[in-house]
């Protein structure tokens, strides 16, 4: 594939994609808008780290002056996290923002665009986004799922945000064909917690199971990528029936105050650790990390 001109690889990840060895995708919308700094960046660079720790090498997406930039230094990932006001990228956002130059944060869905642009196939985050409850009258669906149908990225994440319809959610990613992996589970997680109750067809134990799955999917030629479902470690984990009622409380408070579209899951999210205390993003920062750590070696185990 031709890499477009607006397409900027740091040293270091050009350097690994070079010499074919395991790279990591992650997104930036989690540093501008999914957690308070100075968590943000310092959470940023810890994942960085663990991906290190692990042989891999990390790459950060942002949109910089108008450039798709493939990881990030410290400089950058400070001001994503500290600019008020950073734009929210995905799919549909993309074209507009690098013809004018601006800055951005990249979504799943966004992320999984630059990533296989620069040649990543493996992509870090916290979870994906999903069909938002009530679509049925909104039709909120997140654009995550049809990208995931759409561009050969396998996400690590701890499933989809519990905010969302997750049956919905699982139903979709099947009908466009979309493999949910679980690691180490037969379930499928719950962001925050371990389970949703949702059983999954398939799953796999350990990194070298994980990418021989995505080689024959990719042998066979599927457009799409897949979900590795990697749940929150226990230890780090919040009851289920607990975080239904805060996310209860949390979707109440929304639809009053005529909360919409891409402000949704940013004002869910914040609301959510306001009412937690602090939990959620404790909750957050760990499953970020476990994540990391295992696409590390997934990657790891593709490159080798």
């Amino acid at each position: 594939m031709t890499k477009p001109d607006f397409l900027d690889l740091s040293p270091e990840v050009a350097d690994a994609l070079a010499g074919n060895r395991a790279v990591v995708a992650l997104e930036s919308t989690i540093i501008a808008h999914g957690m308070p700094y100075p968590r943000n960046v310092e959470t940023a660079r810890a994942v960085e780290a663990i991906i290190r720790e692990e042989g891999a090498v990390p790459a950060t997406i942002a949109v910089l002056a108008g450039r798709l930039t493939i990881g990030l230094d410290d400089a950058a990932l400070e001001r994503l996290g500290q600019v008020p006001d950073v734009a929210k990228l995905s799919r549909r956002d993309l074209p507009s923002i690098l013809a004018r130059g601006g800055d951005g944060a990249t979504t799943v869905a966004a992320t999984m665009i630059a990533a296989h642009l620069a040649g990543i196939g493996i992509f870090v985050t916290g979870g994906i986004g999903g069909v938002h409850r009530g679509a049925e009258e909104s039709f909120d669906i997140s654009a995550d799922l049809e990208e995931l149908a759409r561009t050969p990225v396998a996400v690590v994440c701890a499933g989809a945000k519990s905010i969302l319809d997750l049956p919905k959610t699982l139903e979709y990613l099947e009908t466009r064909g979309v493999p949910v992996i679980g690691y180490g589970t037969g379930s499928f997680p719950a962001f925050y917690s371990r389970s949703s109750g949702i059983e999954l067809s398939q799953r796999c134990d350990d990194p070298k199971e994980a990418a021989a799955i995505l080689r024959a999917q990719a042998a066979l030629g599927y457009p799409g990528g897949a979900v590795i479902a990697n749940p929150i470690p226990e230890a780090d984990a919040l009851p289920a029936e607990k975080m239904d009622s805060v996310i209860g409380q949390a979707l109440r408070e929304a639809d009053a105050q005529g909360v919409a579209g891409k402000d949704v899951t940013p004002f869910l999210l914040g609301r959510i650790v306001e009412i937690t205390g602090g939990k959620s993003l404790e909750a957050n920062i760990a499953l970020v990390k476990h994540n990391a750590r295992i696409g590390a070696r997934i990657a790891m185990a593709l490159a080798g």
